[in-house]
Order: structure tokens, then sequence, then C-alpha cells
């Protein structure tokens, strides 16, 4: 974990440092005044704010810094709610059995919703974010037994086969389980969330999140059709067709995830032939459709084919 957010002081644990990999030469990096330094290049990853950053400052993601800064612990388990870790057994199927003394690669950490679920059943969790939200998560988790980078999907700093849990084929170990959930590719009502995110996409996440306040009121229109007879719940249905929106009985968590599902420049969404043939193409085995669309897991054979994790980058591009 990283032991310290102070400043920009920070100490990776060996576990981590020993998959860590230079973005440029793929040399072995070590910790040093306040930064981790390739031993082959001298390349240098500045930790700021906590965040080991394996990215350039340009290169960030926005919006979604933004609404985890705003939300940072919206989503965050209490003894009240056990909303997260619920839908973490939907997505992925895990258990917390399969998790305990395993090393977890979370991948689009944000404000590490899932990675506290993974902690607390006793995973070591490495998480990455290509936003601001890795400082999020790394405030949340400072606690746990977690690492947290900024980093690139499609640019990751880790070996090949470290990791036993994650999202992507070429770093999971022989016999270890990945697991993804994507947007349906079934659900007709994206159309017009789709037509209403060309305009949406472009605004500044400081008014798009005053917007979204609307769905405050708009969930109480909903509740109040529901209950007139015969045409209450059509007329309800027609107006989630026309204005799509997050229905959760938490306030917070409306006005989140309605923002989440606006903000966002590019959105893909997906089918299970689609995945099972990313997951097929990649030569992973034990394939399971989880609970929650679109969730599939799949496992890395103990002795995998050669040359049959071409299609890896197309997963990576539509991890969460």
């Amino acid at each position: 974990m990283i032991e310290s957010l102070n400043h920009n002081s920070f100490q990776v644990a060996d576990e981590v440092l020993a998959v860590l990999l230079c973005l440029s030469c793929r040399g072995r990096l070590d910790q040093r005044d306040g930064e981790l330094v390739c031993a082959e290049c001298g390349r240098k990853y500045p930790c700021v704010n906590g965040v080991i950053r394996f990215v350039e400052a340009q290169r960030y993601a926005g919006s979604f810094g933004f609404q985890w800064h705003v939300h940072a612990r919206t989503q965050l388990d209490t003894k009240e709610s056990d909303r997260s870790e619920r839908a973490f057994r939907r997505r992925t199927g895990f258990r917390p059995d399969d998790l305990a003394g395993k090393l977890v690669l979370d991948v689009g950490c944000g404000m590490g919703r899932f990675a506290d679920v993974a902690t607390r059943w006793g995973a070591h969790v490495v998480g990455v974010d290509l936003s601001l939200a890795a400082e999020v998560a790394a405030r949340n988790l400072a606690d746990r037994n977690a690492t947290i980078f900024q980093a690139d999907v499609f640019q990751l700093p880790f070996a090949p086969e470290s990791f036993d849990f994650m999202m992507l084929p070429g770093l999971l170990k022989p016999g270890g389980r990945i697991a993804i959930w994507l947007y349906s590719g079934y659900n007709n009502w994206y159309k017009m969330s789709d037509l209403y995110r060309k305009v949406t996409r472009r605004m500044p996440p400081k008014l798009l999140h005053k917007l979204c306040w609307g769905v405050v009121p708009l969930h109480g229109i909903h509740q109040v059709l529901k209950k007139i007879p015969l045409v209450g719940r059509p007329a309800s249905g027609a107006l989630a067709y026309m204005i799509p929106m997050a229905h959760h009985p938490d306030r917070a968590w409306r006005i989140l995830d309605t923002f989440d599902w606006y903000s966002p420049w590019y959105q893909s969404k997906h089918t299970y032939e689609e995945v099972f043939r990313w997951f097929e193409s990649c030569g992973l085995e034990d394939l399971r459709v989880i609970e929650q669309p679109i969730a599939v897991q799949g496992r890395r054979p103990l002795y995998p084919e050669v040359g049959r994790l071409q299609d890896e980058k197309e997963i990576g591009q539509c991890v969460e």
C-alpha cells in the first residue's frame, strides 16, 4: 500500500513494486526521493498528492475526475448500506473466499468503490485510473491494503502474469480469473440518452452536474405516475424512455449515476456474443455469465496456448 499521503511521500509495498515495469524500456522500478525511477533508463515517475503518475498531465480524463471529487464517498459502503458490495458480486461473480490473500488489479477504479469491497474481503488491490479520481481513491483507501496509480489502460506499468484476479488477460497469472462488466447493447432506451449525450458531453462538468439535479423531482414524478391505475405505469415508461435517468432510492446516487451516464465522451455498449468472442480469442476458458448484464467471468488456463492473446487490446478498450 501507499503508506503516506502527506505531501509527496509514499511507500509502495514490495509485492507491488516487484511487478512494476518502466513504460519506456520495461526495466524494473526503484523507490527514490518521492518518486519511482527506472533502474535501466532512468525515467522518473513522480508521486503527486499520494499517487504515482504514469501519465502526463495533459492526458487526464477530466469529467470523471470532477464527478469523483464531488461524490468522493457517495458509493462507499457504510454500516447502513452494502450496495457496492452487492453490485460487486452481481458484476463479477467473485466471493470473499476467492479474493482473500490475492493480488487484484482494478482497472478504472474511480474513487475506489469496488477496491474498497475487495480489500474488505482480504485482497491486496492495485487500482489504476486515468482521471484525477485516482487521488480520491488513494485517500479513501489510505488505511487499506491498496495501492493506487494514475495510468492509461493501453500502457500499464505491470509485468505479464502478475495478478490473480483482474481485467486484462495478458497480466493474469495462469489459473487466474478475469471479470468485466460493460454497458448492455440490448437496452432500447440508450437510443435517447445517446442522442442527448451529443450535447451533454460537451458541457462543462459543473453545468452538467447542476442539470442532473433535475432527476430529484423527476424521480418523484415517476413514483406518483406508477400509482395511477392503468395509465400510470405506461406513462412512467414513456417518460423514462424520453428522459433516461438513474432511479436509485438515494438522492446522491441518482445524481451521481445520471452524471456518470451523460458526461463521458465515449460510451460503448456490447452483447454477450461479443464478450464471449473476445474471451475465447484470448484463450480464456470456463466462461460464466454473471448476474448483472453485461458481466462475464473467465479463467486463464494453467497451460495457455501460444499466440492466443492477440485481441487483448480490444478488451482493454471496453473496461469500465
